[in-house]
């Protein structure tokens, strides 16, 4: 039953590929608006998720925290290389910088959604909350990163309905790698202590290296203010979760 959950959990977050169509509806101004507030709230979701949920229960599980650690550590290194490595980008802006690695973007995006994938299996096997927990961390950090995506595409050339399409295909590699987490962690015995911290170090790591300094260009008082606002509200959203869930 919690692998039915899981892979629902992963057709949502693969679904989100198709949010990128609403930026054809919103004009640039409103829409930049909008993603400030979802990157704040998906940065404050990340680090909620990585604090009060993972890494909680991967000490629970392991009791070796400076093993626990470790394996954070090694997942934030893991994410800077493949960010730095593979072209791996999160663009939060409606228009983002046009390279010459469209189909690049199209397989950076595609391990980034089988590693959201593995996460999501292993969360739901070891525990439904948590699973649902890591889930929703994945969702509020997609969607201003889909419309992103989305924008890179048409921009490199692709029709709309192209984009759509193939940026909804790369996306479902997230079943796949749901698949994958899942098997390995009933079958591997400690591959859950290992991909929880790491999971955790990654969202650390997308938060506070990606997310945050987002936030950190927008010179207007109020509108950083909102969107510190929506970063506090992401956290609370996890700790609430933490409350129902225990």
């Amino acid at each position: 039953m919690d692998f039915v959950w899981a892979l629902s959990a992963s057709l949502v977050v693969s679904a989100l590929s198709l949010v990128g169509a609403l930026s054809l509806f919103f004009n640039e101004k409103f829409l930049d608006k909008i993603l400030l507030l979802l990157v704040g709230f998906g940065a404050g979701g990340l680090i909620g998720g990585a604090f009060l949920h993972l890494l909680p229960e991967a000490l629970e599980k392991s009791g070796d925290a400076a093993q626990i650690f470790m394996y954070v550590i090694c997942g934030f290194v893991f994410f800077f290389m493949l960010e730095r490595y593979f072209y791996w980008r999160h663009c939060h802006k409606g228009r983002c910088d046009i390279h010459a690695f469209t189909y690049l973007n199209l397989v950076g995006d595609g391990i980034h959604n089988f590693v959201d994938g593995l996460i999501i299996g292993t969360s739901f096997f070891a525990d439904r909350h948590l699973g649902i927990a890591a889930t929703l961390a994945i969702i509020m950090h997609e969607v201003p990163q889909e419309l992103g995506d989305f924008g890179v595409l048409l921009y490199g050339g692709f029709s709309k309905s192209r984009a759509l399409i193939f940026n909804f295909l790369s996306a479902l590699t997230a079943v796949v790698g749901t698949a994958a987490g899942y098997f390995f962690a009933s079958h591997a015995g400690g591959f859950s202590h290992f991909l929880l911290p790491v999971a955790a170090g990654g969202f650390i790591y997308i938060a506070s290296c990606d997310l945050i300094p987002e936030l950190h260009k927008q010179a207007d008082m109020k509108k950083s203010t909102v969107a510190m606002f929506f970063f506090i509200l992401g956290i609370l959203l996890m700790l609430i979760l933490k409350k129902l869930c225990h």
